[in-house]
């Protein structure tokens, strides 16, 4: 089974990277990175108010979690051969880190080793407004063939909830890594 990278950092909208992991689970392996901050941010966001109520939600075998921490992981390594890496959503700091190449724990180094690899890496920032900082830091990353995906919501499949509004940013993050789906009505003209 081919294998993605799914990381979890703390920003708002923690509804992204649940949403996407219940979807790609589906038909790949995952392997989830989780920070600290995100256990701390899902706690307020969502149902889930622990890492061991996130562990044992997600109990499958096609889903591995480890913690930011957890730097001798596979995905720490070139070699470990996934298909490529989601960060959703994802934090000014950690994406901060990666425009850096400061790989300080194992979201930026497996995203570092994913950029290296020439693999896919999808980011989703979670931040309003921007800074110029924030810009310069997404442009460097787009520069070199990341993809940003923020997640802004679109109105002409004129969503009726937000689970509606959910699916359209997640589906729009699967289009992005060439994974058909059908969590959205698309535009026909």
């Amino acid at each position: 089974m081919e294998k993605l990278i799914l990381a979890i950092t703390g920003a708002s909208g923690i509804i992204y990277g649940i949403r996407l992991l219940e979807e790609i689970s589906k038909n790949f392996e995952v392997l989830v990175i989780l920070s600290s901050s995100a256990i701390k941010v899902m706690e307020h966001e969502t149902e889930i108010k622990n890492l061991h109520e996130f562990k044992e939600k997600f109990r499958d075998p096609n889903i591995k979690i480890y913690s930011e921490n957890q730097i001798d992981a596979s995905v720490a390594s070139g070699s470990y051969k996934t298909r490529g890496m989601f960060i959703v959503p994802c934090s000014m700091k950690t994406l901060s880190a990666i425009a850096t190449g400061y790989a300080d724990n194992l979201i930026t180094r497996a995203a570092d080793v994913i950029i290296k690899e020439g693999r896919r890496l999808i980011i989703s920032p979670r931040e309003t407004p921007l800074s110029a900082i924030h810009i310069e830091n997404m442009l460097k990353l787009a520069r070199i063939g990341v993809i940003i995906v923020p997640p802004m919501p679109a109105f002409y499949h004129n969503p009726q909830t937000i689970d509606d509004m959910v699916n359209f940013i997640v589906g729009k993050l699967l289009d992005s890594m060439g994974i058909e789906n059908n969590l959205y009505r698309r535009w026909n003209g």
